[in-house]
């Protein structure tokens, strides 16, 4: 039994990279897009509302085989790395959905808060950084902890481009006869979502003293 399990480990571990991965790539690229759909340059502000409306219109699932046959199909410009594959379509794709969640946050501060920074000599930059950022994170945190785990599972989506992911590592149990690894993955799933969930338990509670 130390076999199947061991693999399933490994398996796991290729779930946490891409999960890892596309949180350190999207988050920062979500406030980006963010910014840019609230641009006053018109065509910016269409652009990226019509490329995150494409993205969170369409199945992650698609996505996926859409990065790894594209390049190849258009650009003759085969993608051989399917682990590069599933990240770059994880973070277009959760990017987009970040950056709805930053848009929603920033845009419920109140404009006072901005005004009265300006009276105090702030510049823009100052003001956000200094007034509306940290009143922002506490918005945002709740929807922001729910794509962070539903992250954790979509990561098993990646077995469609063939990522040895732990739930492919279990199907190949599962076609031996063997049941049990698809529970074992389950477990491995709920440990890893509880963990998470305690700890953004933790933060909302920490940031209690930003009150908005």
């Amino acid at each position: 039994m130390s076999g199947p399990i061991i693999t399933l480990c490994e398996g796991f571990v290729q779930n946490i990279q891409l999960f890892v991965m596309t949180l350190l790539l999207a988050i920062p690229l979500g406030l980006v897009i963010a910014l840019g759909s609230m641009s006053r340059f018109t065509p910016l502000r269409w652009l990226t509302r019509v490329f995150v409306w494409i993205i969170r219109g369409t199945p992650l699932m698609l996505q996926l085989m859409v990065v790894l046959y594209a390049p190849g199909l258009i650009f003759h410009i085969p993608m051989s790395n399917r682990v590069l594959a599933a990240v770059i379509a994880f973070v277009i794709n959760y990017a987009a959905y970040f950056s709805e969640i930053y848009r929603g946050g920033i845009e419920s501060i109140p404009k006072g808060q901005y005004e009265a920074g300006q009276v105090l000599g702030m510049t823009k930059t100052q003001i956000f950084f200094k007034v509306v950022l940290m009143q922002v994170v506490k918005r945002i945190v709740p929807p922001m902890g729910n794509e962070v785990i539903t992250l954790v599972k979509d990561t098993s989506l990646a077995r469609v481009i063939g990522v040895m992911e732990i739930l492919m590592k279990a199907d190949t149990f599962t076609k031996q006869g063997l049941i049990w690894p698809l529970f074992s993955s389950a477990l491995f799933f709920l440990a890893f979502n509880g963990v998470l969930t305690l700890f953004f338990g933790w933060l909302e509670k920490k940031l209690d003293y930003y009150r908005v």
